[in-house]
């Protein structure tokens, strides 16, 4: 903990983050603590569950969670656990047409997570039980909220709002606070890549690696293009004044957002939401990139991409176009997995000592390592 004096300085003596952050199991689990649980972090998509009656299981550091929409088409999330034996109540994503059952003894609860179901309770064909109080054995709901399709959660109960948390990006980018569509099969994909969560972040911070991992991009959204993006606390990224979708051999482009200002006709934005999100915004659709760390070497990337209206999202005469949006930009992702996955074996290196950030390149990334060392240091 006392090698994370380095990162907060200013970005000219910093050093990065140490080895330790990448690489040890007790630090990880110190972070896990530290950051992701008391804490807002993302667990999934709003699109997991697209209709009522919809749930979505997830284990988040070795929690239990349970993603629910409700009839009142609200997204809960709850200890994926019943309140008898604690047994695992949901293994696989499902269209419920009644209520939640567990499967050990059939306790029930209903989308609101209320128990309303102990068969056998008080004994054979006896349902209750005056000692089993089912009004006080609801399922233990979890904080959430949900912003752009992101479900975001706040295990510990105790951090502050998350509309105080996100203000800044959200007022960065209030123009994008409209509906957005998507999360369909040909707009998600989902990478495995063998390398800390922290190092995906940092890679997507910075444009400075185009030229070298990107040479497609960078043909036309030129390093020269790009502008560098931080805020005083929750997100820090990249922004390019050149974007020209070409999806189209006869030029056709997906509908734009309603309402923006003439900066995207042709800027887009790509700003890390810490800890574990990595949204794009273009004039004409936006995606998010969920980070799940999986251990302290390994992250599942799960990519869901919108559109501006549902027949852009959704019909049939844009299918081949979002099939070849979401071709692209994961081909653009699988790049830099060789890059993180190259820095995750790096960190093995003893005498490596976080290294040396640019201070004209890498100050989105210096902004996040501090932002890191700082929730670590409580």
């Amino acid at each position: 903990m006392d090698d994370l004096v380095s990162v907060l300085q200013p970005i000219e003596k910093a050093h990065g983050l140490p080895n330790a952050c990448y690489i040890d199991a007790d630090m990880h689990a110190k972070e896990a603590d530290a950051i992701f649980k008391k804490g807002w972090a993302a667990i999934g998509f709003g699109c997991d569950v697209p209709k009522p009656g919809c749930v979505y299981p997830i284990d988040m550091l070795g929690i239990p969670l349970l993603m629910v929409r409700t009839k009142n088409d609200e997204v809960h999330v709850f200890e994926n656990v019943c309140r008898h034996r604690g047994m695992i109540l949901v293994d696989e994503p499902a269209q419920l047409n009644g209520p939640i059952t567990c499967p050990y003894h059939a306790w029930s609860y209903d989308l609101e997570g209320h128990l309303k179901a102990t068969p056998h309770v008080g004994g054979p064909n006896i349902h209750k039980d005056e000692t089993v109080i089912c009004e006080s054995l609801s399922l233990n709901r979890v904080r959430s909220v949900v912003w752009r399709d992101v479900v975001f959660v706040n295990l510990s109960g105790t951090a502050a709002p998350f509309d105080m948390i996100a203000h800044p990006l959200r007022d960065r980018w209030s123009e994008f606070e409209k509906p957005i569509f998507g999360g369909g099969a040909d707009s998600m994909f989902s990478l495995e890549v063998d390398c800390n969560w922290k190092l995906a972040v940092e890679n997507y911070c910075e444009a400075y690696h185009l030229p070298f991992i990107h040479p497609g991009l960078n043909s036309y959204s030129r390093l020269e293009d790009h502008y560098n993006i931080l805020d005083e606390e929750i997100y820090a990224g990249q922004g390019s004044y050149v974007y020209k979708p070409q999806l189209d051999e006869d030029g056709r482009c997906f509908p734009v957002f309603e309402g923006l200002t003439d900066k995207w006709d042709t800027a887009a934005e790509y700003c890390a939401f810490f800890p574990n999100v990595l949204f794009g915004v273009h004039k004409d659709h936006c995606y998010a990139i969920l980070l799940t760390p999986n251990g302290q070497g390994k992250t599942t990337e799960r990519v869901s991409i919108y559109y501006a209206n549902e027949e852009a999202a959704y019909s049939p005469s844009f299918a081949e176009m979002r099939v070849t949006n979401t071709r692209l930009w994961k081909g653009i992702f699988i790049e830099d997995i060789g890059v993180v996955e190259g820095m995750q074996r790096g960190r093995y290196a003893p005498s490596y000592d976080g290294g040396k950030f640019s201070p004209k390149m890498d100050t989105p990334t210096h902004h996040f390592h501090k932002w890191v060392a700082s929730q670590m240091q409580g």
